[in-house]
């Protein structure tokens, strides 16, 4: 098994200022651990990395065809968005089909996570809603589902609302954690969130990756959804954007706060699972992308806009470059 050099160091000038040690797995669909850093078996909060499995039982039931939504709807439930003007449009549009209201959603607002967002809300000068919360998709799915299952809308980001009970199945389902096994807590969105292992959050992305190249329906609705609509997912200079379009498609991610991310790689039938221990998210992208640099997913080498995201200049207040952030030295 490879051991992956993945912990991200921090420097001002030729010193080493700051180092983030960073776990991660990478395993095959039938459970093969390919290589990892660390502890692959720590247990961490999944947060919003669950997102295309929390979907699935509403589109099994036939719930969200049934109210007409398409791509882009399917793609903001997946996503943790920045909060931009697409963004709050598809979600606005979600609710209004449901005849909800923004104050519906269970998520509280905050600033938009992209920087494009953050300039365009301050600029209308208007106050920010639920609507520009990086979780507002999912929120409005989960209403939508809570709906066309006639169960009560109120209270459907609880732990013992069916709707969480179907999307803590599911997770189980896919990662083989039985739920009596799976700690549980509330998400930054007031939602239900699960803690994992990470190898069994890289093996449910695996799983994922093989049920998309053997084209399962439901499986290859989701990644068909976000590989059509890259924009939604994230936004302008979200890095699970901006890693689609710069892999054309081939690699997908999805961020999770408290620095966890999980991607998955079809034509390899890989999925990989990365935990910067300290949770600082400044680690998190430049370690996604070693990950997949060292496990040959970039066979034309990096990309430059994701080279940017892995290496990267610090800056002081006066412009000067004064340091890196970068891959630590072995």
């Amino acid at each position: 098994m490879r051991t992956l050099q993945l912990d991200i160091e921090v420097t001002r000038g030729e010193v080493i200022e700051s180092r983030h040690r960073v776990h991660a797995a990478a395993v095959t669909a039938d459970g093969a651990m390919l290589a990892s850093a660390h502890d692959a078996q720590l247990v961490t909060m999944w947060r919003s990395c669950s997102k295309f499995f929390q979907v699935m039982p509403f589109l099994a039931t036939g719930g969200f065809d049934q109210l007409g939504w398409g791509t882009e709807e399917l793609a903001l439930a997946c996503a943790s968005h920045g909060g931009e003007p697409e963004h709050v449009t598809v979600a606005a549009r979600m609710l209004e089909k449901l005849g909800l209201e923004e104050g519906d959603l269970a998520c509280g607002p905050h600033e938009p996570l992209s920087q494009r967002g953050a300039r365009l809300a301050r600029e209308s000068g208007r106050p920010l809603t639920r609507l520009h919360n990086n979780c507002s998709g999912k929120h409005a799915a989960m209403l939508g589902r809570a709906q066309t299952m006639r169960w009560p809308t109120v209270g459907y980001e609880n732990a013992e609302h069916p709707v969480q009970r179907d999307c803590l199945a599911e997770v189980s389902s896919w990662t083989g954690v039985p739920l009596d096994d799976m700690p549980i807590a509330v998400d930054g969105c007031g939602v239900t969130v699960m803690a994992l292992p990470l190898e069994r959050m890289a093996l449910a992305y695996a799983r994922l990756a093989r049920a998309v190249t053997a084209r399962e329906e439901l499986p290859l609705r989701i990644l068909s959804a976000v590989r059509a609509h890259p924009h939604l997912l994230g936004g302008t200079d979200r890095f699970d954007t901006v890693l689609l379009n710069e892999s054309n498609g081939r690699v997908i991610a999805k961020v999770g706060a408290e620095g966890v991310h999980t991607v998955l790689v079809p034509e390899l039938g890989l999925g990989i699972a990365v935990k910067v221990e300290d949770g600082a998210q400044r680690a998190q992208y430049a370690a996604v992308v070693a990950a997949l640099e060292q496990l040959g997913c970039f066979p034309d080498g990096v990309p430059p806009r994701l080279a940017d995201f892995a290496q990267k200049p610090l800056r002081n207040t006066r412009g000067e470059v004064i340091g890196e952030l970068r891959v630590a030295r072995a």
